[in-house]
């Protein structure tokens, strides 16, 4: 079985990429700047301090990087305040996975915005661990929140299950070791080359137990372990 199932927060559980998405290119368009091509993607799985640097520096938003991020982070809460759509089968797989495994949430969104999620649509008691990339060194697609995340559950990323949705969310979890199921959104799906390495499923509707212990390849036997059925001199002896 797998050691640990691990989600991704925005575009995996939550249909949030797109208002995250808005927020930032209206905080562009207030300032009177045109959005750069490539922006939206470019910025998809970045810690706090990597996208609110990128948005003062490479957008050109007239605010130094901490002032950016609080900025689009009061934006968003107001936003979650007011009701988010979950994706499909988000809360119920989370549940599914719960009765069977630890689970944790490792996600670019700032802590605040991670606890409010888990408090809102309560599935505090069933999350072991939350891992936010402004914790680590590095964001997506750099594995260091998915790497934190393992080490606190105390599992081996090599058994893990990674549940995700973009591109450098799935090169995060690769990059990691880990075994990743896809859930490809419409907003920036990831490239088929790279849902080539991923089981992609339509909706979390489809993430069951029997899909995700096939997952996982049994480990191998101790040396001298025979499985119970007794050791070439014992089978000598008879």
């Amino acid at each position: 079985m797998p050691d640990a199932i691990i989600f991704d927060l925005d575009g995996t559980l939550a249909d949030t990429e797109t208002v995250w998405d808005g927020v930032r290119q209206g905080m562009a368009a207030d300032a009177g700047i045109e959005w750069p091509e490539g922006a939206t993607q470019a910025m998809m799985g970045m810690s706090t301090g990597e996208w609110s640097r990128f948005l003062a520096e490479e957008v050109g938003l007239p605010y130094p990087p901490e002032e950016v991020a609080r900025l689009t982070i009061e934006q968003m809460a107001e936003h979650y305040r007011e009701g988010i759509t979950l994706l499909p089968g988000a809360i119920e797989s989370v549940r599914r996975m719960a009765a069977r495994y630890p689970l944790a949430i490792a996600s670019s969104s700032p802590r605040v915005l991670i606890d409010t999620f888990i408090e809102v649509f309560g599935i505090d008691d069933v999350i072991e661990v939350c891992v936010s990339t402004e914790e680590v060194d590095r964001g997506k697609p750099a594995p260091d929140g998915f790497i934190k995340a393992c080490a606190l559950l105390g599992v081996d990323p090599r058994r893990t299950i990674a549940i995700e949705d973009s591109t450098n969310g799935i090169a995060s979890a690769l990059a990691a070791g880990m075994t990743v199921v896809a859930v490809p959104p419409h907003f920036h799906p990831p490239s088929a080359e790279l849902l080539e390495k991923t089981t992609v499923l339509q909706t979390l509707d489809e993430l069951t137990v029997d899909l995700v212990e096939e997952l996982i390849p049994s480990p191998p036997a101790p040396v001298g372990d025979t499985g119970g059925k007794g050791s070439p001199g014992d089978i000598a002896e008879l």
